[in-house]
């Protein structure tokens, strides 16, 4: 009986996989627990379309991480923070820091855990910061730390 699985089976099926399996398998076990399905060309039709549902969601969601990252990469971000005489910050700058001048500057939201600060940030100066998007898109945003009077 061909039967179209709706949840992973271990050792069986992926969700979403049309599989032949024996009849007293899928009539006792796969269907009633919910696990499979009769593939039916209605079943099958439904399962395209959530699927084609998805690819599409998949598509705009890269679209708008690969709009991000041209927004982040476009002007440095510009992070003020206490400092001495010599340029040396009483603190550092952390991914929150960032992530926050982010949201302040350009209104996009970017999680602090997606950001990776090679070193610390201790000195008044200019640093790449790589930022992890969805989609596996990777940006590279450049901070400019400045001064403000201690």
């Amino acid at each position: 009986m061909k039967v179209l699985f709706k949840k992973d089976v271990t050792d069986v099926a992926k969700a979403g996989q049309v599989k032949d399996v024996a009849d007293g398998y899928a009539r006792n076990f796969l269907i009633p627990r919910g696990l499979a399905v009769a593939a039916t060309t209605a079943a099958l039709r439904q399962v395209a379309d959530l699927q084609a549902l998805a690819a599409r969601h998949a598509a705009e969601e890269e679209q708008a991480a690969r709009e991000l990252k041209r927004k982040l990469e476009a002007q440095p971000i510009a992070i003020e923070a206490k400092a001495g005489s010599q340029g040396r910050l009483y603190g550092s700058v952390t991914t929150a820091d960032v992530a926050t001048a982010i949201q302040k500057q350009l209104g996009a939201s970017v999680d602090r855990r997606d950001l990776d600060i090679a070193e610390p940030v201790r000195q008044v100066g200019s640093y790449a910061v790589a930022a992890k998007l969805p989609r596996g898109v990777m940006a590279t945003v450049t901070i400019e730390v400045r001064a403000i009077g201690a």
